[in-house]
């Protein structure tokens, strides 16, 4: 076999192959053989038909067709290998020559990854947030954890702001109510915002056995997006009650003693929270800085698979959860087709650029993943998945996906050697450390938000 490469463009070649006829043989074998299992002719032993015999019922380019379909891989995959050639995705094939006894030429065009040039990015700076804890938002982390522990009891007074209020609701369009727009029982935090836009200023001020009628838009049913004139009937009003902040409290909602203790918990929990966005966020502007370095050939048609990929896992997933349809998406984000086609494009080439640079990054600084690093990243993906460990690898597996998992590891720890490389400050003009176990890990999810795969 010989086989030769042509350069199309920086990211797309044509491999020109040729093929003697004898080494077709074992495919035209195996062809015989095929054909041989499946028909029968009269007078032969089912598998003992020869190679003549078909050929005059069948014709001969029957038998070659299958053969060639059979051979191509083999010598596509060989004339890959003999090119050093990376190729994305699928080619396009096509059958230039078949000379029965002497001769297969064929063509095939693929995308490729483009060669990179990686420069030395030890000058990169970048500025982060400081990490700093105020006492305030010690204070709010406590309240927060106090309004878990919430009691509830009926007052004889009128609702206000922060009560919750039971109600039974009766919604009318056209003045006829509405198949599913009656509700009973409803439990509603005044001020929470989590219902119809209106009623909170219609519920203010009642007490228990109060009315009121507000118009208000519907957000799902029947009727969404139509405006209804809402009846409400109050039959509770119940008074939210906060513990208060001392020692029991502290020994109620967590395993410390004192009330002081438990602040100073909170104070080191946030501290490790806003460690980590700091991360993160390094992470980010480092990566952003490095694509600025890094000039990447765009192949097209891996952009368009991409681009497309979103936006279905866009309208048949995300949206789907929520209940959305894309019409619906467009018109509560206020965006026009045409814009979201533009952002999805974008991100689809952040996305190509960032794993084409980062796999470069890979192979120029020898970068491996280790079974625990692999493990670790599994167990952290299955949890954000909604699955067991368990469950998750086994459709990894299934799915032959370990390698994509290997490959966001791998880009992790590449951005983290980047990261280790370059400047990091923070808002106060001090240098930020971040060699710490958790380096790795905001890296790879750095990756895996610029790549979209945490979406996917």
């Amino acid at each position: 076999m010989k086989s030769a490469v042509e350069t199309l463009n920086p990211t797309r070649v044509r491999l020109t192959v040729e093929v003697p006829f004898e080494e077709l043989k074992p495919s035209l074998d195996a062809a015989y053989k095929k054909i041989n299992q499946q028909v029968s002719i009269p007078g032969f032993r089912k598998g003992k038909i020869p190679a003549r015999v078909i050929d005059q019922r069948f014709g001969r380019g029957a038998v070659l067709e299958e053969a060639v379909n059979d051979a191509l891989p083999k010598f596509y995959t060989e004339a890959v290998n003999e090119g050093e050639l990376n190729p994305l995705g699928q080619p396009e094939v096509d059958i230039t020559e078949l000379k029965d006894g002497e001769l297969l030429t064929f063509t095939a065009e693929v995308d490729i990854r483009p060669a990179l040039e990686i420069p030395d990015y030890s000058g990169i700076e970048v500025t982060v947030d400081a990490v700093e804890v105020t006492d305030e938002d010690v204070e709010k982390s406590v309240e927060q954890l106090r309004e878990r522990f919430a009691t509830t009891s009926p007052v004889e007074r009128a609702a206000a702001e922060g009560d919750i209020v039971t109600v039974n609701l009766e919604a009318k369009v056209d003045g006829e109510v509405l198949e599913d727009g009656v509700a009973e029982g409803v439990d509603y935090t005044i001020g929470s915002g989590q219902l119809l836009d209106g009623i909170d200023e219609a519920v203010t001020g009642l007490e228990t056995g109060g009315t009121a009628t507000f118009t208000s838009e519907l957000k799902g049913g029947s009727a969404e997006g139509k405006e209804a004139e809402v009846k409400v009937d109050v039959t509770a009003v119940k008074a939210r009650e906060l513990p208060a902040l001392d020692d029991e409290f502290a020994q109620l909602a967590s395993e410390f003693d004192t009330l002081d203790a438990l602040k100073a918990d909170s104070r080191e929990r946030l501290a490790r929270m806003k460690k980590f966005d700091q991360a993160t966020q390094a992470q980010e502007k480092v990566l952003e800085e490095l694509l600025k370095l890094v000039e990447v050939p765009m192949p097209e048609k891996l952009l368009e698979d991409e681009i497309n990929t979103r936006k279905h896992n866009l309208e048949h997933h995300q949206l789907g959860q929520m209940g959305l349809d894309l019409a619906k998406y467009l018109e509560i984000q206020g965006k026009s087709a045409e814009e979201l086609d533009a952002e999805l494009k974008e991100q689809a080439e952040k996305g190509i650029r960032t794993q084409f640079v980062l796999d470069e990054i890979v192979n120029k600084e020898k970068l491996s993943v280790g079974q625990d690093e692999l493990t670790e990243h599994l167990m952290r993906r299955a949890q954000t998945s909604g699955m067991s460990p368990d469950q998750f690898a086994q459709a990894v597996v299934e799915q032959g996906q370990v390698p994509m998992l290997v490959g966001e590891v791998a880009r992790g720890k590449a951005l983290a050697t980047v990261v280790e490389a370059a400047t990091v400050k923070d808002a106060n003009g001090e240098v930020v450390s971040l060699e710490d176990e958790d380096e790795t890990e905001a890296a790879t999810e750095a990756v895996e938000a610029a790549e979209g795969t945490e979406a996917k």
